[in-house]
């Protein structure tokens, strides 16, 4: 049986890589942080996923993790890994506070590298088979970063490298590495933009700005597509013959095609322009 390991499986993107992949024939192996999210998920999915307890920031965890999954597979090689886990704090650099910037990088970026590490050696080919493969979520936002969504941005970034000089590296073994780039995902409850408080940030005119922003965040949230439609990439990418390098998922693929087209500073503008962050035109005198 084919099986995969996918970190951040208890909502949202790594729900729905859970879902299209236990439906297409996978054993899955989905980290959750907490009982109650294992227990939920172990009763939708049923024999077709365990559940693994870890936050992807815990060496120790990450390392006991792998080794219960190695004994699952009982020498067989593990068919795929997706990184999945993430997290975003949205607010602008120059008032966030570092620990919320390393909070992201944490996770985003060096959690990754820490799960890599665990599981690659269970997708080197074993008894014959092919070797399994990776599949780095990565974002539209590791392409073109916006507003008040640097630390994220900063991680996608980093993770966009990282991944690349991974999937050069790992020619040698073998082992394939796919990066998915989602844009804008239908959140499951509720509006995730309602979880910035643009107060917190008192008087500055970031507040201004963010609380202009703030329903384009929550309209485009709502246009997204559902998490299912990235865990059907993510099984393109671990199925195919013949897989590109990188898979984007992106609603907005006008808006996507014109921000990798245009020159940089004609792109702040226009995204500058979109969310009312322009400073006000001087009216000239008589």
């Amino acid at each position: 049986m084919k099986s995969a390991v996918v970190s951040g499986a208890s909502t949202g993107i790594g729900w729905g890589c859970v879902k299209i992949l236990a439906q297409n024939g996978f054993h899955v192996f989905g980290s959750v942080r907490k009982e109650t999210d294992a227990t939920r998920l172990s009763q939708e999915f049923g024999a077709a996923f365990t559940p693994l307890l870890f936050d992807i920031t815990d060496e120790a965890a990450v390392a006991h993790a792998a080794e219960s999954v190695k004994r699952a597979l009982g020498g067989e090689t593990l068919s795929g890994l997706v990184n999945n886990a993430g997290v975003a704090v949205p607010g602008p650099l120059l008032h966030l506070s570092p620990d919320e910037f390393r909070q992201q990088i944490a996770v985003n970026l060096t959690g990754q590298l820490i799960v890599t590490q665990a599981f690659a050696p269970l997708l080197m080919a074993a008894n014959g088979k092919t070797a399994g493969r990776i599949v780095m979520m990565s974002s539209v936002g590791g392409k073109n970063a916006m507003p008040f969504l640097g630390p994220y941005n900063a991680s996608k970034f980093g993770l966009e490298g990282m991944s690349e000089a991974l999937r050069r590296e790992l020619l040698l073994l073998g082992i394939k590495v796919v990066v998915t780039r989602p844009g804008a995902v239908a959140p499951p409850i509720g509006d995730r933009a309602d979880l910035v408080d643009p107060a917190r940030f008192g008087n500055t005119p970031s507040r201004a700005a963010l609380e202009k922003i703030k329903p384009v965040m929550i309209a485009e949230g709502r246009k997204g597509y559902p998490p299912e439609r990235i865990g059907e990439a993510v099984l393109t990418a671990l199925t195919a013959a013949r897989p590109k390098t990188a898979y984007t998922v992106n609603p907005a693929k006008v808006q996507g095609f014109i921000l990798n087209t245009l020159p940089k500073p004609w792109a702040d503008r226009l995204i500058a322009g979109q969310l009312g962050l322009l400073p006000p035109r001087r009216k000239e005198g008589r």
